[in-house]
């Protein structure tokens, strides 16, 4: 069937949509432990962006579990196709000249280069979120870690699954360093080139 699938190239292009909201599209990948802080990281970033007038839109782990993914487990295979499904989500919508914030664990390498040459590696920028697990299971928001040390939840990323740190993220954000505020300014300075149009 895919040999009778054609790409059809419309006359209105990235770069157009671009230069009609003044400023690139591309996406912010942010990955960490789960309550390393990347959900409130890229919301506030967000909140910044689109008072500049900077069109946005944040994908978000649980929100897309509760939609188009939610027919997938915690399993590696399910893991590694809820990224996948993200990142041609997130294709579309740079593509329809958004500035995209992904916040999602994303424990392996290799899904994460995935989302990468999904993305043409130009329209990706990779922000680790480094929190220890410690702190994280501190923080526990959401409970999860409780469950996952009283044998509740099964493949809980750094207690009973694993998590593969990038090696050279675009961005490191320590946040046991760092307040939200300087977080969130840390991501703001590093885009700030990217977002702007260059003259032709």
């Amino acid at each position: 069937m895919s040999n009778h699938i054609i790409k059809h190239n419309y006359q209105v292009t990235k770069s157009d949509r671009n230069k009609l909201n003044n400023h690139n599209s591309f996406l912010m990948w942010f990955t960490g432990l789960s309550g390393s802080g990347k959900s409130t990281i890229a919301n506030l970033v967000e909140l910044e962006l689109h008072k500049k007038g900077i069109k946005t839109y944040v994908l978000d782990g649980d929100n897309i579990r509760k939609g188009i993914n939610k027919d997938l487990t915690f399993a590696p295979e399910d893991r590694t196709e809820n990224i996948r499904r993200i990142a041609e989500i997130a294709n579309l919508m740079v593509e329809a000249g958004n500035v995209v914030l992904a916040a999602f664990v994303s424990p392996y390498k290799k899904d994460r280069e995935n989302v990468k040459n999904i993305l043409k590696n130009s329209n990706f920028v990779e922000i680790y979120v480094n929190t220890s697990v410690e702190e994280c299971e501190k923080r526990d928001v959401k409970g999860l870690y409780k469950k996952a040390r009283a044998g509740e939840i099964k493949n809980m990323t750094g207690i009973s699954a694993p998590y593969e740190a990038p090696e050279n993220p675009d961005l490191e954000i320590i946040t046991e360093n760092l307040t939200i505020e300087q977080s969130v300014n840390e991501v703001l300075k590093y885009i700030q080139p990217k977002l702007q149009l260059k003259d032709e």
